[in-house]
């Protein structure tokens, strides 16, 4: 059942899920990493929409915050949280923990991996409900990742 404001993404969201990830992971995650090439380069809204497109496996598993804008977007995977972005203008407005009750309560997802670095939205992460479970790996050769699971005693 999706709420009033969480629909299913549709392929005309895409250019605007596109910038709402390559907004976050230019405000969240270039401090750490610094990697212009990426950031600035390979990251690009276009490329990114491009992955949204209608009958993708993306878009299909995605769900967007709209009360008239598109503020927000979740994307699950089975049981995993794969991406989960506000607008940085919207954050703050608890956007964000609507989406991922949305997630957990009707999508049932139970766990995500988090940027280490993160340590906001680990902090968002934990405020919900979800724990480290001293689980980590590396993505993509240089990116350190720690997983969060729902805690059991949760819905």
């Amino acid at each position: 059942m999706l709420t009033d404001n969480i629909r299913s993404a549709e392929e005309r969201d895409a250019s605007r899920i596109a910038e709402m990830i390559v907004a976050n992971y230019r405000v969240n995650f270039y401090q750490f990493f610094r990697n212009d090439p990426f950031y600035f380069g390979e990251l690009n809204v276009l490329d990114t929409a491009a992955e949204y497109k209608e009958g993708s496996e993306a878009l299909s598993e995605t769900y967007v915050y709209d009360d008239g804008v598109v503020r927000g977007m979740i994307r699950v995977s089975g049981e995993e949280i794969v991406k989960l972005y506000v607008e940085p203008m919207f954050q703050g407005r608890h956007i964000g923990a609507e989406l991922l009750r949305f997630a957990v309560t009707e999508l049932k997802a139970r766990w995500l991996w988090a940027l280490e670095y993160n340590e906001r939205g680990i902090a968002f992460y934990k405020r919900s409900g979800f724990e480290p479970t001293g689980e980590k790996m590396i993505e993509d050769e240089w990116v350190p990742l720690i997983k969060l699971r729902l805690r059991a005693d949760l819905p």
